[in-house]
């Protein structure tokens, strides 16, 4: 009885594995967005925390995907869930994209290579998922297993790199910025020491007959 159990659970295994990919995929190109970025301002931020609205809502459609997929409860049931599974998606992608084509149109801003800005093609191919999650949306109505299988391909699509690769720049924002970190916004103070002193930026400096 156990193992007929588990073996006819493997819409929820399937609705993890899609859903722990999408989510794992996320970060890996979350990470590879925030390295393209010199500054981060209060509008990125924003956006941001629309992004991880909807990553943060991901659990939701999974479960639903995985009690309405088969059985009894995929009558009625499937396609309700593996359209909102879809819709989640499309938000996170529309997020995802926002932030893409704010760093290319505010390069002088915020963009660590304002002098490289990537190819419309490399934009493309970043805001292609899109375009996947909208069309399964449609199948699912047809079809919630073939919908959840191009939710899995977008996932395993996005595990490719698709951003330009960030190059070192040295002098940004009055100083050299630590490899792989991007400056301080202007007019933020560094909690870094200061060289030769050991004070942090911004301390004024000893009396000079203090004993050090």
């Amino acid at each position: 009885d156990v193992t007929h159990e588990m073996l006819s659970a493997w819409p929820r295994y399937v609705a993890y594995v899609v859903s722990f990919m999408t989510i794992g995929i996320m970060w890996l190109n979350h990470h590879a967005l925030i390295a393209q970025m010199r500054v981060v301002n209060r509008l990125l931020l924003v956006i941001n925390l629309l992004l991880l609205m909807g990553v943060v809502a991901v659990p939701w459609p999974t479960s639903l995907v995985a009690a309405h997929l088969t059985g009894p409860a995929a009558v009625g049931g499937g396609v309700p869930a593996t359209v909102t599974y879809g819709l989640v998606m499309l938000w996170i992608s529309i997020a995802y994209s926002t932030m893409w084509i704010y760093i290319d149109r505010h390069a002088a801003e915020v963009a660590q290579r304002p002098d490289r800005p990537p190819s419309r093609l490399k934009t493309l191919r970043f805001s292609a998922g899109f375009g996947g999650y909208a069309l399964a949306v449609i199948v699912s109505f047809f079809s919630p297993g073939a919908a959840m299988t191009i939710y899995g391909l977008i996932a395993v699509y996005y595990c490719f790199e698709h951003l330009p690769t960030p190059s070192r720049r040295a002098g940004v924002a009055g100083g050299d910025a630590a490899p792989g970190l991007p400056a301080a916004e202007p007019g933020v103070a560094s909690d870094s020491r200061a060289v030769g002193g050991g004070r942090s930026v911004g301390q004024p400096d000893p009396d000079p007959g203090a004993v050090p």
